[in-house]
């Protein structure tokens, strides 16, 4: 039975990921601090095969007895979250990550890093390829996010090819579903939540800049093909088609059944990505991988799950 540590598992991606893990008949070991995870994501997962840790990546960590896979999924990923935490956001993407990867070398386990389309930066190329370096200002407000992330997927090459560790590099896309946070500063949460409270959607910037959304159980399935694979260089994770900021927040006006407004607010930062939509050749082509979770079908199960979490008095559908 192969034995699996998941640094971040009680967050949004992360315990779906340890819900797969256990499906698949591994033995896992879930990490997390709890700054934007939470131990009620995980609750349903406590078994013998299952143990839940609590544990700062970017400190030291040991873990006893054999480990074959460790999966880095920690890090602060919505703007309002590593806006309010820069300097913790840029030390879990450095420390943490160095932390983890010593373990897994220590192993003689596999490595995957959960990285993120945010290492293009607000980008030139559209769609993004992996082989696009990006465009990031070092020193802007989202840099602690996004300069995180190039520095953990630096060190993980770094370690792949000094140390030999088995490695492996997703970029994430925009990803909903189920157990995100209603507060967590992204669309999807936004737009729900306030539909939900009959309140006017919040649009940032004009509304036409876009973005791609994948649904979460598709994510899980990307990163479990990539685990397995031999491909030990990035590989974009997300749906390859896009809508504007704009079209998203009419769609879920309508899934709702709310007759919410839209109001228009200036962008949060500067360097608020204008487009955002993956190529995903390499996934299809390396992985056989492809988003197949319909917009609609994705957006109506989490629409439901946010709903369950209002109270009566605070939705008006």
């Amino acid at each position: 039975m192969p034995r699996t540590v998941v640094a971040g598992g009680a967050g949004f991606i992360g315990s779906h990921l340890c819900e797969r893990l256990l499906a698949e008949g591994h033995q896992v070991v879930c990490a997390d601090n709890f700054v934007t995870g939470t131990p009620e994501n995980v609750a349903h997962l406590r078994s013998g095969q299952f143990e839940l840790v609590r544990h700062d990546v970017t400190q030291h960590i040991e873990i006893s007895g054999s480990v074959d896979n460790v999966l880095d999924m920690a890090s602060p990923a919505s703007p309002v979250d590593f806006l309010n935490m820069p300097i913790q956001t840029l030390k879990v993407g450095s420390l943490g990550t160095h932390n983890l990867l010593g373990l897994a070398r220590a192993k003689g386990a596999r490595f995957l890093l959960a990285s993120t389309s945010e290492v293009y930066g607000d980008p030139e190329v559209h769609p993004q390829t992996e082989s696009y370096p990006g465009k990031v200002n070092p020193i802007g407000l989202r840099s602690v996010y996004d300069e995180a992330k190039r520095f953990a997927e630096a060190i993980t090459m770094a370690y792949h090819r000094f140390h030999r560790v088995e490695t492996r590099i997703a970029r994430i896309f925009n990803t909903y579903g189920p157990r995100m946070r209603l507060n967590d500063g992204r669309v999807v949460p936004n737009f729900v939540g306030q539909a939900l409270r009959g309140v006017p959607l919040t649009v940032y910037g004009d509304g036409r800049q876009t973005r791609s959304f994948c649904f979460v159980d598709d994510v899980v399935e990307g990163l479990w093909r990539l685990l397995r694979s031999d491909v030990d260089t990035p590989v974009n994770l997300g749906a390859p088609f896009e809508f504007t900021v704009e079209e998203f927040a009419r769609l879920i006006i309508r899934l709702v059944g709310s007759g919410s407004e839209m109001i228009y607010k200036p962008l949060p930062t500067e360097d608020d990505p204008r487009s955002r939509r993956p190529d995903i050749t390499k996934a299809e082509t390396l992985l056989g991988w492809s988003p197949q979770v319909p917009i609609e079908e994705g957006l109506r199960r989490t629409i439901e799950w946010f709903r369950s979490r209002l109270s009566p008095e605070e939705r008006e559908h």
